[in-house]
């Protein structure tokens, strides 16, 4: 086998142990058609690396709340000598394999944090990006030329303190000087970034909010219990990957998921879309939230 279907295969039983269930040697073994020896091999490899492996009753999981790494996503960022050593190893990869062309570049991205928001944005909207970069970088205050603004429904600009990116590099958090509030603004919304020369004078004001599976950020967790059915619990992975944590099966083919959202427009789109398939178990506000949309709509 080659090293790059190797390293590969350890990287997906990884995310699998991450998940929130727990699976035995001989699961592991027939999903990923290998040997037992090799997957308690792997296991002993993730302890090393500093995970912490549970095995109850025969299942085997990673535990967040012991592990250093309570979640996979805080791997993204890397020192120079752990840099160095996973270039080493990649290093050992077949020179003509397109898997590690393809390592060392996330690799060269995840640690030269200059070229981050460059290579994860679409080209259109780079250029806006590395301003974005440079103006928290330097603590400047911007000025977007013009924000399409899903709320005002206008095109409108804005003077703002940009202060982080969201994980995934498509929006920036900043703080919005007309109504002294932090909020994400999608940076494909924005006509132009103007660095206007000033510094942040509202430091003291910037908030990086809980943003929740459907994108949506707001100060408040609020819980939310679906019954789902398979058509919806489809639908809901694959639209929006992080809500699996949240899930689990229940009889006749059935899921529920048990878990929070900052607000009810992201899930509600995603539950009128699916009326039939999905049975709000709680809260009730949900449950008003989404009559209203039903007694407002025009046919």
């Amino acid at each position: 086998m080659s090293d790059q279907v190797k390293v590969r295969r350890m990287l997906e039983i990884l995310m699998l142990l991450s998940g929130n269930f727990g699976y035995t040697i001989n699961e592991i073994a027939q999903k990923f058609d290998t040997s037992y020896r090799t997957i308690y091999r792997y296991i002993e490899t993730f302890k090393d690396a500093g995970f912490k492996i549970m095995k109850e009753n025969g299942f085997y999981r990673i535990d967040k709340k012991e592990t250093k790494f309570k979640d996979l996503s805080d791997l993204i960022h890397f020192s120079e000598e752990e840099a160095f050593i996973l270039s080493k190893a990649i290093h050992l990869i077949d020179d003509e394999a397109k898997f590690k062309s393809d390592l060392y570049q996330k690799l060269y991205y995840l640690f030269d944090e200059e070229k981050i928001a460059h290579h994860l944005i679409t080209k259109e909207y780079s250029d806006n990006a590395l301003k974005l970069k440079q103006a928290i970088l330097n603590k400047n205050q911007v000025t977007f030329k013009g924000y399409l603004s899903s709320n005002s429904k206008s095109i409108e600009p804005r003077l703002v303190e940009p202060f982080a990116f969201t994980n995934i590099y498509d929006s920036v958090w900043a703080l919005d000087t007309d109504d002294m509030l932090s909020k994400t603004f999608k940076i494909a919304r924005i006509t132009e970034v103007i660095n206007i020369g000033e510094k942040w004078v509202h430091e003291d004001k910037h908030q990086l909010k809980d943003i929740d599976i459907f994108r949506f950020s707001g100060n408040e967790k609020n819980p939310v219990k679906l019954k789902m059915s398979m058509l919806a619990y489809n639908l809901l992975t694959e639209e929006y990957p992080l809500s699996t944590k949240f899930i689990e099966t229940i009889p006749n083919n059935m899921f529920v998921f048990n878990g929070w959202v900052s607000n009810y427009i992201g899930i509600g789109r995603f539950i009128l879309g699916l009326m039939d398939e999905i049975e709000v178990i709680l809260p009730d506000e949900l449950k008003e939230y989404l009559n209203t949309k039903i007694n407002k709509k025009r046919f």
